[in-house]
């Protein structure tokens, strides 16, 4: 990527994240905080928006569909759609927050995104219908809830949850004479046998940014304890000093160099990198398990050659290896809607058991936050068998971009695709880290 493009896309995302956070924090001072009210009578009459993040081809329909099931229940509803993707649902999400026009029903991650939402009063407190002791509490991952958790009180609806693994092609993986890696370290021994085959060990789209930051979060989670980690996180008692930091981006920048093909992954999308593995030219793609699906739906891959694994400890790890990167994604219910009762039903529709059935099993293989909302049999044995790493790691590493406040996203961001193309080193990336914690404070 040349200098000139890379510095105005930063510039360009810089001033989105501080519009957000400007129209998170601006709409706070006025009103008291709005708390749901579980004997509210609900009113089945007029429009429910909803935000998505269900944009892309394969996943739309489920909403979709959703709707209209709600509909043919409720005649005198109507459900209004805006479906974005994981690329541009941030950026949709930022434009509805600086106009005052959030839908009734929006995405979110956890983190520091999510708090976003709290500080700046544009969210209900869902404690009342949503805590453990509820009946539609007692529905979902109890987990999943408590990751929307600000403050002591829980504002987000969790629909599925999600976490990262490296996706393999078994068949070329077998033509290499290469075994599944159990460490780092053998993770760049296979890349090499790999390539010395002819295929590209691992495909890897950073245009967007994020897929970089994804591999730094998990190699951070593994190098950096994990009360460092979540002390870092928070602008008053961020340094961002701890060794491993340092050590975590040295041993990205060298998976990049030696499993991908190096600076260019800054000009080509996530998107195209699962295309090369899905049509067989790569041996391997890092994928969150709502894409094992994806996958091998089209292409060249077949199910039965599809094989996973988390990213191998690096050696001397001083973190958490039990750990892996992932967090439930969910939506909130905007405190200016003018029918909250109608928008909270629509969410509990949404997530019940039927639909996360329909929800976790194919085209979709989003696997369900809720208790029960998946059929092992309907499901990509795949993503059965991440559902079990998910549940026996012991922390789950939160996206770097949503877990930082915007300023230190945007750095990591930046940071990880210059350190991608070679023009900054791992102690400049954590220098411009601690710049923007400190002007976050």
């Amino acid at each position: 990527m040349k200098a000139h493009t890379f510095l105005s896309t930063t510039s360009f995302g810089s001033l989105v994240v501080a519009a957000f956070v400007v129209g998170s924090v601006s709409a706070a001072s006025a009103a008291d905080p709005v708390v749901a009210d579980p004997n509210a009578k609900v009113n089945y009459s007029g429009t429910v928006s909803v935000l998505t993040k269900f944009g892309l081809q394969q996943l739309s329909p489920f909403f979709v569909e959703v709707a209209r099931e709600y509909e043919k229940l409720h005649p005198g509803v109507k459900v209004e759609l805006i479906q974005e993707s994981d690329d541009s649902v941030k950026g949709k999400t930022k434009a509805l927050v600086a106009s005052n026009s959030l839908p009734d029903v929006y995405f979110t991650w956890t983190g520091s995104w999510g708090e976003n939402f709290v500080r700046g009063n544009r969210a209900v407190d869902l404690t009342p219908v949503i805590g453990p002791d509820t009946e539609w509490g007692k529905t979902l991952a109890t987990a999943a809830v408590s990751a929307f958790q600000y403050n002591g009180k829980l504002y987000g609806i969790p629909l599925y949850l999600d976490a990262k693994f490296m996706g393999y092609n078994k068949d070329l993986f077998e033509k290499a004479g290469v075994a599944e890696p159990k460490t780092f370290e053998d993770l760049l021994g296979a890349c090499a046998a790999l390539e010395e085959s002819g295929v590209t060990p691992i495909s890897f789209g950073n245009k967007e940014g994020w897929p970089g930051v994804h591999y730094a979060g998990q190699l951070l989670a593994y190098n950096v304890p994990q009360a460092t980690l979540e002390k870092d996180f928070v602008p008053a008692t961020a340094e961002f000093s701890d060794p491993g930091y340092v050590a975590s981006l040295t041993q990205f920048k060298q998976l990049v160099d030696e499993c991908t093909d190096g600076s260019g992954t800054n000009g080509s999308s996530y998107a195209s990198a699962l295309q090369q593995f899905s049509s067989g030219k790569s041996a391997m793609y890092y994928q969150e398990i709502i894409e094992f699906d994806q996958a091998t739906v089209e292409g060249a891959l077949k199910r039965e050659d599809f094989g996973f694994f988390k990213l191998p400890v690096p050696k001397d790890a001083k973190g958490d290896v039990d750990a892996i990167e992932g967090a439930p994604e969910g939506y909130m219910i905007n405190s200016a809607s003018e029918n909250i009762p109608l928008a909270i039903d629509f969410m509990r529709f949404a997530t019940s058991a039927e639909n996360g059935k329909v929800l976790s099993a194919p085209p979709y293989g989003q696997p369900s936050a809720t208790v029960g909302g998946y059929s092992a049999d309907t499901m990509n044995p795949a993503v059965v068998e991440g559902l079990k790493a998910i549940a026996n790691s012991s922390y789950l590493m939160p996206w770097l971009d949503t877990a930082n406040p915007p300023r230190v996203a945007a750095a990591w961001l930046s940071g990880l695709q210059a350190l991608v193309g070679g023009s900054m080193t791992p102690e400049e990336v954590m220098e411009r880290i601690k710049e923007a914690a400190a002007s976050s404070k």
